[in-house]
Order: structure tokens, then sequence, then C-alpha cells
């Protein structure tokens, strides 16, 4: 009887798994936003004459908080829990439906199980973040082409340089451990799929669902404080603040929900002997990732809530007039964006880290220096977020130390940088998009870690604060260094995520034209910088022009270079050359797989019996 019940359940057609997609959640998603709109409309009483705008934050935050509900029910993420509570659990044939077996393209609308296809799902999210961050940034450098600016006003002006910070900064956080830590990274430890997928699709839908609230804020005022959105500022931003805070926790809880899977698949799934010695360098970076983001995006998800509170229940944990402190924000805020950047680097070099055995054929130089490296930069970076609050007054007698912590990371940094020269010195150098690539990472990271550790001194920051030049400095990192190891990575498993060739041409041309635009644009930003030019400002001195308009012609250069490596992308998945199975003779798992790669990866699960970087060595 049970079976017959079951099997009636999944028949095609029947289950509620079967008709949720993408479609069916963007309808419910507003449908439900519309309701809570129009019920807190008429329920919610009007503002005293204190405080004129906390009915309308109220009834903001509540319809965004209706669409996340909504779209997360029309999505499918609620059907397992809300069986587990019914005290059952979804059938065989349902879980491969959700697994998206023979189901074709459409799988990639739904909420999909299958690690292989949420890593294809990410590298579309973060490819559709990078166009509209990077369209936002090419308005912003077209109104800096003159010293009048002007074309933009200053608010929208002001909404575009948030929007646009915040969005990148989202991209560059899962341009790696997204499409990559997904696809890649379980193949590659051995193991059938991730330890939770049903985490693994939410991590991703969240992302998606967060997109909206900030899309929705920039109708409602923008985000008009920059990226940080510092308090008490922004309580008394426009309504798009809310947008701004509903992304940031939801983005929040995708990253601490991929983190506990990432971590968990990688310490508890990897193959019979993948011994801690012999697990890729890549892992090691991944991991390392998410173990920072794990404890960071808590801490910057209770600070958007507690601004959530100033905005619409008129609390006072920001106002100081109430007894509250901007500084707390500013310590809130920090102790995630420092981490964040490391949460964006790590997993970019040791993808760099990956790859230089394969085109050098030598091992990787002193593994166990780049774990050191690795653990070392983790470590460190949770005890540098004050180095940003020099100039705000906070705890002045502290800033000796934290300039001191600062000034540490860069040996844990120099030991990456030693592991990569030390495999390229004396290397059969396959010139390749991917080896260059961690030539470009050497450039630019040593002008972006020598630039931060100027920063990192007192008395120089007491002069370079708030100019262009911190603009660059964060560009040269997590640009120049963090996004070259990612349009490297994307090259380097292009073939195993899709069966064929990434364009050879399309990419080098696409190489040098973003990594000779990026170099022009930020070395003139270095110059105006160190000049006096403020950032986030709409106008400028005349004395600032000819700088700013050989960064705005470098900006148009990375443009122009993105554009063909999307063109790339599109046309080498649609009619590239197919790949064989292992087209760069590597030796980690993953390219042991034939593609398309089966549902549940491995038919026998393989057992590792040697390090993955044993090139040059005799094979037994």
């Amino acid at each position: 009887m049970t079976t017959v019940m079951n099997e009636t359940v999944a028949a095609p057609g029947k289950s509620i798994i079967e008709k949720l997609n993408v479609f069916t959640a963007l309808a419910l998603g507003v449908l439900s936003a519309i309701v809570v709109w129009r019920l807190s409309l008429a329920f919610l009483p009007e503002d005293s004459e204190v405080r004129l705008f906390t009915r309308e934050d109220k009834i903001t935050l509540l319809s965004m908080c209706a669409w996340f509900v909504g779209f997360m029910t029309g999505i499918g993420a609620l059907v397992g829990p809300f069986r587990w509570l019914m005290g059952k659990d979804l059938s065989h044939d349902e879980n491969m439906f959700l697994a998206g077996k023979d189901m074709g393209p459409k799988r990639y609308l739904r909420y999909t199980t299958d690690h292989k296809v949420v890593g294809i799902q990410y590298l579309f999210i973060t490819i559709l973040i990078f166009f509209l961050g990077g369209g936002l940034a090419m308005l912003i450098r077209t109104n800096l082409g003159t010293p009048e600016g002007g074309w933009l006003h200053a608010q929208a002006y002001n909404s575009i340089v948030g929007t646009h910070g915040i969005l990148m900064i989202v991209g560059t956080i899962i341009m790696v451990t997204g499409p990559f830590g997904n696809f890649i990274m379980p193949i590659m430890i051995g193991a059938r799929d991730m330890a939770f997928p049903r985490l693994n699709a939410l991590s991703f839908w969240l992302i998606v669902a967060a997109a909206v609230p900030l899309l929705w804020g920039q109708f409602l005022g923008g985000i008009t404080t920059g990226w940080s959105a510092y308090n008490p500022l922004a309580s008394q931003a426009p309504l798009g603040m809310d947008g701004y805070i509903m992304y940031i926790c939801i983005f929040a809880i995708s990253t601490m929900v991929a983190g506990a899977n990432i971590t968990t698949t990688v310490v508890k799934m990897r193959a019979k002997g993948m011994t801690w010695n012999r697990t890729p360098i890549f892992i090691y970076g991944t991991v390392a990732s998410v173990a920072l983001a794990l404890p960071a995006f808590p801490v910057f998800f209770l600070s958007q809530v507690l601004s959530a509170f100033d905005r619409a229940l008129d609390t006072s944990f920001y106002n100081t007039a109430g007894g509250g402190s901007g500084w707390l924000y500013e310590n809130l805020f920090w102790l995630m964006g420092h981490p964040e950047v490391y949460v964006i680097l790590i997993p970019s070099i040791a993808a760099l880290m990956e790859m230089a055995p394969v085109f050098t054929r030598r091992p990787l130089f002193s593994f166990n220096v780049a774990v050191m490296g690795i653990a070392g930069i983790s470590g460190l970076s949770v005890l540098v977020w004050a180095h940003h609050m020099y100039i705000s007054g906070w705890a002045p007698l502290l800033n000796a130390p934290f300039m001191l912590t600062t000034e540490l990371i860069s040996i844990p940094t120099g030991m990456l940088f030693l592991v990569l020269v030390g495999t390229l010195w004396r290397g059969r150098l396959w010139m390749t998009v991917p080896l260059m690539s961690i030539f470009a990472l050497l450039w630019n990271f040593m002008i972006g870690g020598v630039t931060g550790i100027y920063l990192s001194d007192v008395p120089a920051d007491a002069f370079l604060h708030g100019s262009m030049y911190v603009t660059a400095h964060f560009h040269y990192t997590l640009m120049g260094a963090g996004l070259t190891g990612a349009l490297a990575a994307l090259v380097y498993w292009f073939p195993k995520m899709t069966g064929r060739m990434f364009d050879k041409t399309l990419s080098w041309v696409a190489f040098w034209l973003v990594q000779i635009g990026f170099n022009i644009a930020f070395v003139g930003m270095f110059m105006v910088g160190l000049a006096g030019q403020p950032r986030r400002v709409e106008s400028y001195a005349p004395t600032f022009n000819t700088a700013n308009m050989v960064t705005t012609g470098g900006a148009y250069m990375i443009m122009a270079g993105m554009l063909v490596l999307l063109y790339g992308v599109i046309s080498s998945a649609r009619s590239g050359v197919k790949a064989p199975m292992n087209p760069w003779q590597a030796k980690t798992l993953e390219w042991t797989v034939a593609y398309p790669i089966p549902l549940e990866n491995f038919d026998v699960l393989p057992t590792v019996s040697s390090d993955p970087y044993g090139y040059g060595k005799a094979q037994s």
C-alpha cells in the first residue's frame, strides 16, 4: 500500500514539485508583495509628527519580506521542510525530479539540487551581476569624463555609485565559490554531490530573491550612502535603503547556507585516500573563503537588522540623540568588510595556484607553504577591521595595534606569491590565458598590496582616506587580483562545465583588453587620488581632468574586453570545438570524468593514492 501511494504522489503532473519554477516564484512573490502592501496601507497607523517616514519604511520592509516568502514558496524551497513537518519525505522519483534528471535546459529554471546545475546557475547570475554592475560603472565613468559632470543628477549619481558598489561586491564574492565551488569542487574531491543538495539549491535562489528588493529600491530613491551604507546617515536616507537592507539580509543567509554546505562536503565527503596532504589547493582556498564568511556575514546581517529597526521602529541603535552610536555600525560593518576582501581573494588565488602546476608541468612549489599562507591570511584578516576607522575617531589608542596586524598580513600574502613564483621558476611554460593570468595577478596584486601598506599606516591614511587613491587600491585588489583569477578559472574549467573549449582567440583578446584597460584606468585613478581628488563626487576641479579622461578611456577598454569575453562564453558554449576529456592533461579528479557528467558524477567512487601535482615524476 505504501509503495502504491508513493508512486501515486510522484506520478508525472501530480507532485507540487513538478509545477513550481521561476515563473511561479515570480508570480507568487509579486502577488504576496502586493497583498501585504495593500493590507499595510489599510491597517498600519499614521506616523506622528516626530517621525514622518516610519510608516513608509514599515510598509516597504513588510512588502519586501512578503516578496521574499512568496518567491521562495513559489520556487519550491519550502516543499521539503513542509513535508518533513508533516512526517513525510520526498519520494525517490521526486528527488530525481529535483535533481533535474532527464529534464534538459528546463532544470536551470527550477529549484534543482544537482550541484552541476547549481554551478551553471551561479555562473549565469554572476555574469548578469557583472553586466549590471559594469553598466553602472560606465555611467559613473562617463559622468566623470568632464569636470562638470552634470548629466546625472547628484542624488542619482550617488545612488548609481552605491548600487554599483554593492552589486560588484556580491558578484566578486560568488564569482569563484559559486560556479566552480559548486560545479567543480565535489567532483575534484571525488564526491557524488554536495552534503546537503537542497541547501545548495537554496543558496542560489536566495541570491535571486535578494536581487528584486535591490532593484525595487532604485525606484524609491536608491542607495545614496555609498555601498557601505553608514549609519546614522542610512537611517535618514530614502526608502531605497530598505531595498539595500533586504538585499544584504537575504544574501547573508545565502552565504551562511553555502558556507556550511561546502565545509561539510569537504570535511566529510572526500574520496578514500584523499588525505589533507593530497587535497588540491583549490579546495583549501574554497573552504578558507567560506570559513571566513560563516562568522563575518551574520555580523553584517545583524547590522542591517538594527538599521531596519532604526528606520521602521524608530529605535536608536545608531542614533546618538537616543543613546546609540554610529561607531557601532562601523564596527559591525567592517567586522564583515575586511574579511570579505579575502573571501573574494583567497579562492581566486587558490584557483590560480591550482592551474600553475598544470601549465608549468611542475609540482606546486611547497604545498605546505601555500596552506600556511591561506591559513595566515584567514587568521589575520579578522584582526584588521579597524584600519578602516582610523579617521573616525573611534578608539585612537588601538590605531597602532591595528596598523601592526594590517602590515603583518603582507607576510602570509607574500608566502602565496612565493608559491606562485616558485612554481613558475624553470617550469615548462604553456602560454595559455590561465598561465598569463598568473603573471597578471602577480603584477596587479603587487600594486594593490603595496598601496595597501601605505593605507595601513595611520599618518598616510589620514592624507589618503576618502580620496580616489583608496578606490584605485581596492580595485587593484578585488578586480586586478580576484577577477583575474575568476576569469582564468572560467577558461580553465569551461571544457568540463560545457563540453567545449573556450575560443582561444576570443580569450586572448578579452584578456589583453581587460588587463591593459584595467591598468590604464586605475593608474589614472591613483594619480588623481594622490593629487587630492575625493571619491563619491559627481564633479571635480579642472586640474584633475586629464587623469580622469585617461581613467574613463581605460574603463571603456575594460568594457570592450568584458563584452568580448561574454561573446566568447556564448559562442563557445553553443558552437565551440568539442573538448576532450582532459584537454589540459591535469591530474585532479574532475578531469577523469567524461562529459556529459553523470548525475552522481562517478559510477564507482575513486580511490586516491597520490597527490594531484606529480608532474615530472615517473609513472608507476
